[in-house]
Formats: structure tokens, C-alpha cells, sequence
């Protein structure tokens, strides 16, 4: 087994390359050796080498001595919902998530859908499997038989409990599923509601992704991106919705097709939120910051910027009982959702704010893309991970050359911020802790045109230092256009 398969917050890497089936039991041993549950919910995705491995992390869990609640296939938010309900010791899902489908991994939780990371017990596993010692196997606590619980109707009324959904008012929607569950959801959701889909894409179950382009099942591939867009504009939608392959991230596109960063829904949704309990805290992540900022201090709410990544932010939202956090990548999380992310309460929370306010998607967003212009997420790839962490120094290392710069706290990669005559910019540059890349987010207070010429700058420091841009920039597409 390759051992880097442990990432910073979850488990994943390339089947029969990076780790065989039975890697995945002793992963399940050590999991159960350490944390030592007495019922792991467990359930995997639409992969088609997610049910193999589902069975080795099983038996691993069994002859642990540990009860099984086989969930099935399920997306990502019905472990953490599953977790929390039957109030089970822990839970796994086996997914790589929007990885293509040679890909395949795990997500570790423990009691009411507590992650585990690097930070909480993950390396622990890791060291545990890479030691090569036989477990233990634990005294069984009660007989460690599988259960299948029937939760699908819990888990709609709960997410139904997010939204007045009665009080919808008729829109036409295009939907993505990117080949997992979450288009199946959404038909449930969204059956008794004036709530009209005239166009799905991708919504049948299907883990080869071999439809989707480029067999990649994530919405913020600039090609998966396109094909909703142009459903929006064949359609006449009034917007449209996107999921990852397990679910648990969402992303909007206006009436007119064009994508939403994430940071203009977190602040959109900061604001209703705060609204509805009047103070507490948002949780929000360094990449792309000013927008989201000004809704929480303008709503009376309490910023905290945490580091990116689905355990850091349940970590920080428990820690400072934040009611609401939203990260640029489309993960949003919520305190009456077990401080977990979810990917359908987001829909149906913009469905709900679309509705009440009488207003277009565009119209809601369109103020925070003209005050708080952002460049959205830029990938570079490098040949190692030497030359990654060498390029994030020397751009360290050359930012007096691009104004008076104010380092921000190194709370995940480089943020720098320039104030001057010429206007006020700020960029995050950090290494992806899911591949291999530096990704690159700028922005600036009310200046497309200082934006692009930054973001400019930037990209081509880095690429003289042997990146290679995987990302258009947004302005590419407007000129081709």
C-alpha cells in the first residue's frame, strides 16, 4: 500500500495501484483498534470497486468486534446524517469523490459525525496499517451482525426541516448529478413543490462516469461547467444546480448559464441565516475572503477564517458553535446539520431566498460579482511535490515586488493583500491537500480590470516556474466567446 494515500483529511488514491481490496481491511482494523466503536455505520458510493472494498472494510470492522449498520449506497451527507440519527460510535463511506472512477477512498467519522483528520486520529491509522503488525481482535460487545436501516424517509424530512419548501414559487431548473445520487434526491425533494427540472443531466447512478467529460464527476472541471451551461441556455432555466459524484457539494449558474463562485453563495447565505438567529459566528476559508466578510459584519454575524478542508472547518464550527460555513470548493455546512456539510440543504436554502425575495439568481449575485470581483479557483500542476512547495516559496519570496504587501496569518498557504492608489487586491495561493497542485485564487474591491491583471501576473510567475495552468481564466472564455 502506498501510505500517501493518506491525505490531510481523508483516504484516497488509485485502485490496484496505490492499495489493493485487502488494504482496505486492515485500514478497517486499525480504525476499529484505535477509536474502538461498538457500531460503525457503513455505506460506499456509485464506483463500481466501491461494494469490493465495502465488504473488506466490513469483515475488518466484524472481526474487530465491531456491529455493522450497512447504509448501502448512499452520498456522503447520509453517512453524517445516518451517523448523528441512529447515534452510532463512528461511520465510513467509501468514496474518492469527484476523483475519476479509478480513484477510490474513505471518509472517517466518529460519534454525532466528528471527522477525523491528520490532525485527530487519520495518521494514527495510517501508522497503524504501516507498522505490519497483526490486531487484536477485540471481545465482541453484542453480536456483530449487519443491520440496513430504512432512513431514506428521516433523511428527506430532515432536509425538508431547512426550507419552507410550501411557500416555493414556480421555477424551472436544469440539475447535474455527475453520475451520483444526488439527482435522485433532489426528484424526492422537490416532488410536491411548483419546482419544475426541464433538464437533467447525469442523474442516473452511474460510477464508470464514462459519460461525463473527461470521466471526471466534478462540477468545477471547466468542461463539465460548459455542458451546464449550455443546458441553462437551451432551456431558458431560470438556474441551474450541480453535484459532485458523492453529493455533498453543490454549485449554482444564474438564468443567463453563468457559474456562481462559492463565495458568493456563502455570503448569500451567511446573511439569511444570520438573519433568521440575529448574531453568531460564520466560518469561511482563506481562498477567496472579502464578499463573505462584508455579509457577516453587515448581518451582525462573527467572521472566522479557518483552513480549507471539510474536517478543519467541522473541527472550528464546533469549537466556536458557528451556526453557518461555506467554502469556496462548494461545501457548505451547518450547525443544525450535526456542524456537517450537505449538499442539498444549500439548494433547497437558494430555492427558498429566490422565492421570498421575488428576485433572479442573478440579480442576488450580481451586486457581490461588480463589488468583490474574484479571478475563481486556478490550478497549476508540477512535476513533484518538491517543485510545488519550491514555487509557493518563491512567490513568497518576490511579493514586495508587486506593491506593500500585508501578510495575512499562514492559516492555509500564502495570503497576501496590497492596498494602494491604484486599488486594493489580495490572492491565496496554496497546495491542494487532494492533488497535486497549487491552486490560485485573487481578488480585488471593485476592479475587474486590476484583477485581471494580477491574476495575470501571478500565473505567469508561476508558470516560469515550471507550472503548467490547468485552469482558463474566466476573461479567456469571455474573449473566445
Amino acid at each position: 500500500m502506498n501510505l500517501d494515500i493518506f491525505r490531510a483529511y481523508d483516504i484516497r488514491g488509485i485502485f490496484g495501484v496505490d492499495f489493493e481490496p485487502k488494504d482496505f481491511y486492515r485500514i478497517a482494523c486499525a480504525y476499529a483498534d484505535i477509536f474502538q466503536p461498538k457500531t460503525v455505520a457503513l455505506g460506499h458510493d456509485v464506483r463500481e470497486s466501491s461494494p469490493q472494498l465495502w465488504h473488506q472494510v466490513a469483515n475488518g470492522l466484524q472481526n474487530s468486534g465491531a456491529e455493522v449498520l450497512n447504509l448501502g449506497q448512499i452520498s456522503t451527507d447520509m453517512l453524517y446524517f445516518n451517523v448523528a440519527h441512529y447515534e452510532t460510535d463512528g461511520g465510513i463511506v467509501i468514496s474518492a469523490s469527484h476523483n475519476p472512477a479509478a480513484y477510490n477512498g474513505m471518509k472517517l467519522v466518529r460519534h454525532r459525525a466528528a471527522p477525523i483528520s491528520a490532525d485527530t486520529g487519520l495518521f494514527d491509522v495510517r501508522d497503524a496499517v504501516g507498522n505490519k503488525l497483526p490486531f487484536k481482535k477485540r471481545k465482541m460487545h453484542r453480536r456483530a451482525t449487519f443491520q440496513s436501516p430504512q432512513f431514506l424517509n428521516a433523511y428527506l424530512a430532515h432536509l425538508r426541516s431547512f426550507a419552507d419548501l410550501e411557500g416555493l414559487l414556480r421555477k424551472r431548473i436544469v440539475i447535474n448529478g455527475n453520475g451520483g445520487l444526488a439527482g435522485q434526491i433532489a426528484e424526492r425533494l422537490l416532488a410536491d413543490t411548483p419546482i419544475q427540472i426541464c433538464k437533467r443531466l447525469f442523474t442516473e447512478p452511474d460510477g464508470s462516469f464514462a459519460e461525463i467529460p473527461g470521466g471526471r464527476p466534478d462540477p468545477l472541471r471547466p468542461e463539465n461547467r460548459e455542458l451546464t451551461t449550455a443546458a441553462v441556455k437551451e432551456t431558458g432555466a431560470d438556474l441551474a444546480v450541480a453535484w459532485d459524484a458523492d453529493a455533498d457539494r453543490c454549485f449554482f449558474f444564474d438564468e443567463m448559464g453563468a457559474f456562481i463562485e462559492g463565495c458568493y453563495i456563502t455570503a448569500l447565505l451567511a446573511e439569511k441565516i444570520l438573519q433568521q438567529h440575529r448574531c453568531g459566528g460564520v466560518i469561511y476559508d482563506p481562498r477567496a475572503i472579502w464578499a463573505v466578510e462584508n455579509a457577516v459584519v453587515s448581518s451582525r454575524g462573527r467572521p472566522i477564517l479557518s483552513r480549507c478542508g471539510h474536517s478543519f472547518i467541522k473541527a472550528g464550527m464546533r469549537e466556536s458553535q458557528a451556526l453557518f460555513a461555506g467554502e469556496a470548493s462548494g461545501h457548505y455546512y451547518f450547525r443544525d446539520n450535526f456542524y456537517a456539510d450537505n449538499g442539498m440543504i444549500p439548494f433547497l436554502l437558494v430555492l427558498e431566498y429566490l422565492s421570498v425575495s421575488g428576485i433572479s439568481l442573478a440579480e442576488a449575485v450580481n451586486p457581490l460579482r461588480t463589488a468583490y470581483p474574484v479571478s475563481g479557483e486556478i490550478n497549476f500542476s508540477f512535476e513533484s511535490d518538491c517543485q510545488i512547495r519550491e514555487a509557493l516559496s518563491m512567490v513568497n519570496d518576490m511579493i514586495h515586488c508587486w506593491g506593500d504587501p500585508c501578510v495575512e496569518a499562514p492559516i492555509d498557504g500564502l495570503s497576501v493583500r496590497f492596498v494602494s492608489g491604484s486599488g486594493s487586491w489580495r490572492f491565496n495561493l496554496r497546495e491542494s491537500n487532494t492533488e497535486p497542485l497549487l491552486r490560485l485564487n485573487v481578488e480585488t474591491m471593485g476592479n475587474e480590470d486590476l484583477l485581471t491583471e494580477k491574476t495575470t501576473r501571478i500565473s505567469e510567475k508561476l508558470e516560469s516556474f515550471r507550472g503548467k495552468r490547468e485552469t482558463k481564466f474566466r476573461w479567456e472564455s469571455r474573449q473566445l466567446a
